[in-house]
This record gives structure tokens, sequence and C-alpha cells, in this order.
């Protein structure tokens, strides 16, 4: 945890209150903070991510069943699964910059854990489960409503960015586009990269990430909104 993070500021972020503030702390523990400290392995957040990922399944998919009366098995699935892959849930993290929060050892933490998908999406189901466990369903239910669904319009076309783009300029608009690596930074263990996006010889956006598929997603996404701005979506 950040110097300055406390677990009072993030029920502040995340807008709810627990009777057991233990529950919280073990969901932004991380397994390497537990090995160093010599604590049990129970005590990481990785058993409440797993009761976590179960509710979140369960809100979404009520969700999703609610919204869309005409969608088939086949095309909840595939949208569900788009709303909380890592990389979504990620996103909703850094909202809330949960990584900010999380306990780490300190080989994981020179390592850019603390900026690293896997983990903050981890922990984001990981606090799902701990606000389940202490206040129940509607509570969980809350939050999910409204860090991981809301504005799902624009969070669905930055999930699916890099097909969206591609599917939007080479099959409506007939034209080409390629994406460029403007730069590399940072040491081999926790670089970042910089990346544009280009249809022919245009530039639409540019976007940074640890790595340099994140790069190109958050470039699409910044194209995308510039061509939904220009009536092409």
């Amino acid at each position: 945890m950040l110097e300055n993070y406390t677990m009072e500021m993030l029920e502040e972020r995340i807008g709810y209150r627990f009777a057991d503030c233990s529950l919280l702390r073990q969901a932004v523990t991380h397994s390497s903070f537990t090995n160093e400290q010599r604590l049990r392995r129970t005590r990481n957040y990785e058993r409440l991510e797993f009761l976590g990922d179960a509710v979140l399944e369960l809100v979404s998919s009520e969700f999703l069943f609610r919204r869309n009366e005409m969608m088939s098995e086949g095309e909840l699935t595939k949208a569900r699964a788009s709303m909380v892959c890592e990389p979504a849930l990620a996103l909703c993290a850094r909202d809330l910059e949960l990584g900010n929060f999380i306990l780490l050892g300190r080989g994981e933490e020179g390592t850019g854990g603390r900026g690293r998908d896997s983990i903050v999406a981890d922990v984001m189901e990981a606090v799902i489960g701990a606000i389940y466990l202490d206040g129940g369903m509607e509570s969980a239910r809350t939050f999910i409503n409204r860090f991981i669904l809301s504005d799902l319009e624009d969070k669905q076309l930055f999930y699916d960015s890099k097909s969206n783009l591609q599917e939007l300029i080479q099959g409506k608009l007939k034209k080409d586009f390629h994406y460029e690596l403007l730069e590399e930074s940072g040491p081999e263990h926790n670089k970042l990269f910089r990346v544009s996006v280009h249809m022919e010889d245009e530039l639409l956006g540019t976007g940074e990430g640890r790595t340099k598929k994140a790069a190109e997603q958050q470039a699409a996404y910044k194209a995308l909104l510039l061509l939904r701005g220009r009536g092409c979506i």
C-alpha cells in the first residue's frame, strides 16, 4: 500500500463502510506480502477473489438477462465475458485507483505488480467478495452496478476497441490502418509502451500501457471516440 492511502480512504472510494474491516484489508493483500510477513496463506485475497468472481458472474448475468430480452444464450455469454474479463476489471479498478491500496511484497512491488492487470483485476473481484461477506448480496450488487456495469456503452467500446476499430476501418470505411510503436521506456520488468494508430496517413489516436497490446487498445479506443464524433459509428 502506498503512503497516504488508507483503508478509510478506500472505503470512501468504494462507497461502502465495513463492519469487519479485516475483510477489506484481506481483499487488498497479495500473497507476496503474506509470504514476506510470514502470515497465513489464507490472509491474502485469493479466497475472496474466488467468491467475488462467482458473485460478479451472477450479478452481471442477471443484468444482461433482464436488459437484453432478445439476446440468445451465446450472445449473452459473449457479452458477459467482455464485461468481466481481466482488462475490463483492470480498467474499472484503475478508475478507483485500487492499485495504490494493494499490500505487496517488496519483490512484487519491484517488478511492477501494482500496475499489472492480472493483480488489480483479482483485487477488484476480492473486494466484491469482501463486500458480499460483510454486507450481503445487495451491497455487492450496488458496488458492481456502480463501478463495473455503469457507462457500459463506452466501456464496451473500450473492451473490444481493437477488433471494433479493425471492423470499422477495414469493413465499413474500406481503408487501411496500422499501429506504430512510438516509444518503449523503463526497465525490462516494468516497461511502458507508447503507441499510435493511423488510418492510412492520418493519426487517429495514441495510447500508453505496460504491454504493447494494452497501449494499442488504448490508442484504438481514442480512435473510435474520434470516429464516433465524425458520425462514422
